[in-house]
């Protein structure tokens, strides 16, 4: 029986049914060549033909009496991967729309939660020939990162490999080097690890005081921080509808543009979804504000006293430079943005790192709970940038042709960008509550738009 962590437990508390707290992903392969529709009975046949199960695919949530009823996962003694795996077909014609709209729907619902909490819905009906995959996981189970690396692990650079497991079969356990055991948490390491989440405090304040001191500077050349947001039509109450829709951009076009500005690829995407806001807001909206929008960015930092902990994870607001109509200006608003916010964390130890994220994520998330965001956001939208494979990948033969994330909307914040890089590819996926943000593809033609405003400069 393990207990969940408190951000884990943060994502249940926060859920109701107009705020599903699960992200997912939509997968979209080609069939190996001579494979007919049959192939795709057989795929879910052998999905769930499976036996042995790994963690946390078999778990469930418990709120055991005995541990003061905080949530616990607990190996489900009645799991039925029946349950879990479904196999839908698209209605005629199969386009990407249709697609799209199943998704949407397949999102807005909630987990069961006295199942363990994913699903897995293999589509058949494309038009083009191919094949989805869409999967959705609570984010108390788990994060984007880790999502990513659970369904790499899964898939194989070899076109002629076959056999590869399933994400939930225990199977998988043996395409992952091995852990080490975790020690046994004594009293003294106990108290070794209070004592440097205290020691680490001082820290995490001088980071915030150097971003509140950030003020001091010219508005285009500071970080953002929380609440310094224009209310928009994206900062509205939720309904539990969602609506999804993805793209494909070239990453030799990214490259191109970005060599030209002296830009990173996160820099280009962040423009991208800058100069996309400004025109939906423009042509749907209540016009651009006067102000800039700020999105919330998740962040990969490595510390800076060593290795031990690899990669820590926090996440920086950024001035988005809408209220600029120079897309030159804009992205430089952005740079600047971005580059202060990191060079912020990147100084910290990783236990600063969490410190800092728990000293600003708190109150950021604050008006979410108490249902005020709209009237008081803390950010206008997320952003997200989640690294995928290099290489083309396969499953079984079956090329992965498109890697798109679906992810969360929330009171206060009715779009969500997240994107994903593969194979000479960024795969934008784009959620938002249906409702609030109608007619959400156009952002499709605006990120193009916006894209070529950049190499046209």
């Amino acid at each position: 029986m393990k207990a969940l962590s408190p951000i884990d437990n943060g994502f249940l508390t926060g859920e109701t049914r107009q705020t599903p707290m699960h992200v997912g992903g939509l997968v979209l392969l080609r069939p190996p060549a001579g494979t007919g529709i049959d192939n795709l009975a057989d795929i879910y046949r052998d999905c769930i033909s499976e036996t042995e199960f790994r963690r946390p695919f078999d778990q469930k949530l418990v709120h055991p009496a005995s541990r003061a009823g905080y949530p616990h996962w607990e190996k489900d003694p009645a799991f039925d991967v029946e349950y879990h795996v479904r196999h839908s077909a698209l209605p005629r014609p199969g386009r990407y729309r249709e697609l799209f709209a199943l998704v949407s729907r397949l999102h807005g619902s909630l987990l069961d939660r006295t199942r363990p909490l994913w699903e897995f819905h293999l589509i058949e009906g494309l038009e083009s020939g191919q094949f989805a995959m869409y999967t959705k996981m609570h984010h108390a189970m788990i994060d984007g990162m880790a999502g990513m690396r659970m369904l790499q692990a899964s898939l194989s650079e070899d076109p002629d490999e076959r056999g590869l497991p399933v994400i939930w079969s225990a199977g998988m356990n043996k395409r992952r080097p091995p852990r080490p055991e975790p020690s046994k948490m004594t009293l003294a390491i106990a108290a070794e690890a209070v004592q440097s989440q205290l020691g680490s405090i001082p820290g995490a304040v001088r980071a915030l005081t150097h971003a509140v001191s950030s003020l001091r500077r010219p508005a285009d050349e500071r970080m953002a921080l929380p609440f310094q947001s224009p209310r928009s039509s994206f900062n509205t109450r939720i309904t539990g509808a969602r609506r999804f829709v993805a793209q494909s951009y070239s990453m030799e076009r990214i490259d191109q543009a970005r060599k030209k500005l002296d830009a990173t690829v996160n820099d280009i995407v962040l423009a991208m979804c800058s100069s996309a806001l400004r025109r939906y807001l423009q042509d749907y909206g209540d016009g651009v504000p006067d102000q800039p929008l700020t999105a919330m960015a998740p962040v990969s930092i490595r510390p800076s006293d060593g290795d031990d902990y690899g990669n820590a994870v926090s996440a920086i607001l950024v001035n988005l430079g809408t209220h600029i109509a120079d897309p030159i200006r804009r992205i430089e608003t952005i740079r600047a943005s971005v580059n202060d916010g990191k060079a912020l964390v990147s100084e910290l130890t990783y236990r600063e790192v969490l410190q800092y994220t728990m000293l600003m994520g708190g109150p950021m998330f604050a008006p979410t709970l108490l249902g005020v965001a709209d009237r008081l956001p803390a950010f206008n939208v997320v952003i997200s940038n989640v690294p995928g494979p290099k290489k083309p990948m396969y499953w079984n033969g079956a090329r992965l042709e498109g890697l798109y994330p679906v992810s969360i909307v929330f009171h206060g914040s009715a779009l969500n960008f997240t994107v994903s890089s593969y194979a000479g590819s960024l795969d934008f996926g784009i959620t938002a509550c249906r409702r609030s943000v109608p007619r959400v593809q156009r952002f499709i033609d605006f990120l193009e738009d916006g894209l070529k405003e950049l190499e046209r400069v």
